[in-house]
């Protein structure tokens, strides 16, 4: 079981502390826009790295728009670890991009 977080919920809590954020796009889409500091693992290259996440600690999802970012909360849950899933995606995202 994982939570859900929405983009205005998500913007509150990334404003104010600097939060482990995993990005779930493909290469190309991470390289046009993502969040600072986000870590980028393709949702297809998930199961090859989950040794390099702590189990200890919260992760944020985020992918385009929900959908591949729900899929890997999943995922991630079911492999024991603490995942948020940011409904939305970067395509509701205001804030700044890099």
């Amino acid at each position: 079981m994982y939570k859900s977080i929405s983009i205005p919920e998500f913007e509150q809590k990334w404003n104010k502390a600097s939060l482990p954020l995993i990005d779930v796009r493909e290469d190309h889409e991470f390289s046009a826009g993502h969040l600072k500091g986000a870590i980028h693992i393709p949702l297809n290259d998930l199961p090859e790295n989950l040794d390099s996440l702590d189990k200890n600690k919260e992760y944020y999802i985020m992918c385009h728009s929900g959908g591949r970012s729900a899929t890997a909360s999943h995922y991630l849950a079911d492999a024991g670890y603490q995942v948020v899933n940011v409904m939305g995606g970067i395509s509701a995202w205001k804030g700044e991009k890099i």
